[in-house]
């Protein structure tokens, strides 16, 4: 019984276009990619690298060893356990980055929507000229008031 309920509750995500939204996220996110490693790299990451004496963010490392090592390649190449903060900062500007950008996409998206009303929801519904209740577009018969509808608008006093 609990599984029925989960493909129903399933089945209303899916429907209902959060299954959509999150896909956009994912789409968009994979496509700035690309974009958002190259800004992170090669424009953003070597003005702070400049600040810090001239050196390369990610190849600050903390050997493990022991040994003192010139750069990060040479400690993974000699076997070295590091710890890798420069490459975790480089990941973390670019996952805020890439969390802005998605941000302000889909501020955009609500702005755009009016409240409380999903984009699909706007083609599919009309209102009840008499208890101005959404219902489906090609309803005959209100579900929410019972009242009979007709194609034009008729004023609201008159009884059918």
């Amino acid at each position: 019984m609990d599984e029925v309920g989960l493909l129903k509750e399933f089945r209303q995500f899916t429907v209902k276009g959060s299954a959509l939204d999150i896909g956009v996220g994912m789409v968009l996110g994979a496509a700035f990619s690309g974009f958002i490693d190259s800004l992170v790299k090669d424009i953003l990451l070597p003005p702070v690298g400049l600040f810090f004496s001239t050196m390369n963010i990610e190849n600050l490392f903390i050997s493990l060893t022991g040994k003192n090592f010139p750069s990060l390649m040479a400690a993974q190449e000699a076997g070295a356990a590091t710890i890798n903060y420069g490459l975790f900062l480089t990941t973390v500007v670019r996952f805020i980055i890439v969390l802005f950008s998605v941000f302000l996409i889909v501020r955009q998206l609500n702005r755009w929507k009016k409240p409380h009303q999903h984009p699909l929801d706007a083609m599919t519904k009309k209102e009840c000229e008499y208890c101005c209740m959404p219902i489906p577009s090609r309803a005959a018969i209100c579900p929410n008031c019972s009242s009979t509808l007709t194609e034009s608008l008729s004023p609201k006093w008159k009884v059918k």
